[in-house]
């Protein structure tokens, strides 16, 4: 027997449990990974609150959970290619990768990099994607001074980074614990809060050109504040107000496969960083969501299973 997260009703991380399942095995074209780690995503939660969030996404419960993974091929159906038993991988599979083997094809793996931890390596996927494509199609350049909201967080911290690497002055909202973490990043923190745009003014006084947004309204009325034109703001906290102002929402589906390889490259080489706050025995996965709830993590949080 094998373990997967479920969830069983709607509501909070109470909802949360792990239950037996018979081990999967790789259909034709696909994988099995025995999986070593799995990151948590604020999405994960979203999703396991709200019926309206489960049927966006296509959900009905009882189902799985997370979407992160990490870990080692362990079955290779009689047709699929790309990937040899043993080899360390990592990827995504939506409600399904909070368990000790989930089944995937070729599309949904990318191998570990050397120097790359599993448990980063599990981090990755959700909010690497999303990095790399908002960064990408909001053109950030050497020229440009960019907000960036949640800048200690698991999608933040990769964005302001890259940001960075472009060039660009970056303004990073987070709580005074991190402001040190920023700054040895070149990045220049802010408070949030009542009165950030008299705060962000302050730090750039050459005004604001981007916003990217990953904590939803206070930036993206700073942002109208601070006179930022509609297209280049980007938000993946508050798509409704973002329709209603003509934001942008570039996230992990605008993404691709070779993007989310090069930014492994990065962390495990050391020039992108990205801190793992805690991790979590898959059995503990309740304490787990009941940490990414309080808000205000520095980096990520992941469970972790034996094998």
């Amino acid at each position: 027997m094998a373990r997967r997260v479920q969830i069983t009703d709607f509501g909070g991380p109470e909802n949360f449990e792990v239950v037996d399942q018979q081990i999967p095995d790789a259909g034709l074209r696909e994988f099995r990974v025995r999986v070593l780690a799995a990151g948590l995503n604020p999405v994960d939660a979203k999703i396991a609150a709200d019926p309206a969030n489960a049927e966006r996404y296509g959900v009905t419960l009882p189902a799985g959970s997370g979407n992160d993974f990490a870990g080692r091929v362990d079955q290779v159906g009689a047709r699929a290619i790309g990937f040899d038993v043993g080899q360390m991988v990592f990827g995504g599979a939506r409600m399904l990768a909070q368990a000790d083997y989930v089944v995937v094809g070729p599309d949904a793996l990318t191998l570990i990099p050397d120097g790359l931890s599993v448990p980063k390596a599990a981090s990755l996927d959700i909010a690497g994607r999303t990095a790399m494509a908002m960064v990408r199609e909001m053109e950030i350049s050497p020229a440009d001074t960019v907000l960036v909201s949640a800048a200690a967080g698991g999608v933040g911290a990769l964005t302001a980074q890259l940001c960075r690497l472009r060039g660009a002055t970056v303004i990073g909202t987070a709580s005074e614990r991190n402001h040190e973490l920023l700054r040895s990043r070149g990045i220049l923190p802010v408070t949030y809060g009542d009165g950030l745009a008299d705060r962000v003014r302050d730090a750039a006084p050459q005004g604001i050109d981007i916003v990217l947004d990953h904590s939803g309204r206070e930036t993206l009325e700073t942002a109208i504040a601070l006179g930022v034109p509609a297209n280049r703001v980007n938000t993946i906290a508050d798509r409704p107000f973002a329709a209603e102002h003509g934001f942008s929402d570039y996230a992990r589906a605008e993404s691709t496969h070779d993007e989310l390889r090069a930014l492994a490259e990065l962390v495990a080489e050391g020039t992108v960083d990205l801190p793992i706050e805690a991790t979590y025995p898959l059995d503990h996965v309740r304490e787990a969501y009941e940490h990414l709830l309080t808000g205000h993590v520095r980096g990520k949080i992941v469970l972790t299973l034996e094998g």
